[in-house]
């Protein structure tokens, strides 16, 4: 079955599990040996059907949080969105997608998923122990009330706990750090930023603070950079990062 992949991680884990992915968005980066020679047809909110036509594809993959209404609606093809929105959903939303593309391995994963999400949440060993630490941002360590993980900047946008992030940052023991946000991915008001309470999660990505650490030090934000493809890569990705570290945490 020929495949265009518009989401990222699903990209990497249809490739993993030996599906023929024959067009992929420019955000589509692992494997780097495999998608290299997979023509790119977009990103992950816009999409050109017609360079996906002389693709041939049988179905086109989207997620319902990655990709927009706009381009499901626009979709000439057969589609299949997932809604992946937590460690709790991915093993069945993993194995519907593997009913569609008709991949044993893609079902495997998901009953492996699930097996993980059963698991008992880990518990909290201090924030110099958070997984997947790329980088320290500020000097302070401790005595904060609650987290807020990072993912863009102009504005500030962060990320509650009923997101797939969130699920795992309850997963690795942050639970009673994670604040209430009425929204999925909140406007943070700059005027109070940076909170003296916060201990700053800035993801690697999808905006680049890697690049930031300095200034955001100077700024006087607490906290560390890590590596948002632990967070945020569902599928064969967030999976092994997150059944490495939980087995080396037990």
């Amino acid at each position: 079955m020929r495949v265009v992949s518009l989401v990222p991680s699903l990209t990497e884990t249809l490739i993993n599990c030996d599906v023929d992915v024959v067009g992929r968005t420019r955000f589509c980066i692992h494997p780097a040996a495999d998608v290299e020679s997979i023509p790119v047809v977009g990103g992950t909110k816009d999409v050109n059907w017609d360079a996906c036509k002389a693709l041939k594809p049988d179905i086109v993959v989207m997620d319902r949080e990655e990709n927009t209404l706009p381009m499901a609606e626009s979709c000439p093809y057969p589609l299949h969105a997932t809604h992946i929105t937590s460690v709790d959903t991915i093993g069945d939303e993993l194995r519907s997608l593997s009913d569609k593309l008709e991949s044993e391995s893609i079902a495997t994963l998901g009953a492996e998923w699930q097996r993980l999400a059963s698991k008992p949440n880990l518990d909290f060993r201090g924030f110099s122990e958070v997984p997947a630490i790329i980088d320290q941002v500020g000097d302070r360590k401790s005595g904060f009330k609650r987290i807020e993980y990072m993912i863009w900047r102009n504005p500030w946008m962060a990320v509650s706990r009923e997101t797939f992030i969130g699920s795992m940052l309850r997963k690795v023991g942050l639970d009673a750090y994670l604040p209430e946000h009425e929204k999925p991915y909140p406007e943070l008001d700059e005027k109070g930023l940076p909170d003296p309470d916060v201990f700053y999660l800035f993801s690697s990505e999808p905006f680049p603070f890697g690049r930031h650490v300095d200034a955001l030090t100077e700024a006087g934000f607490n906290g560390v950079l890590v590596d948002g493809e632990f967070y945020s890569w569902f599928g064969t990705r967030s999976f092994r990062l997150l059944k490495q570290f939980m087995e080396s945490n037990a």
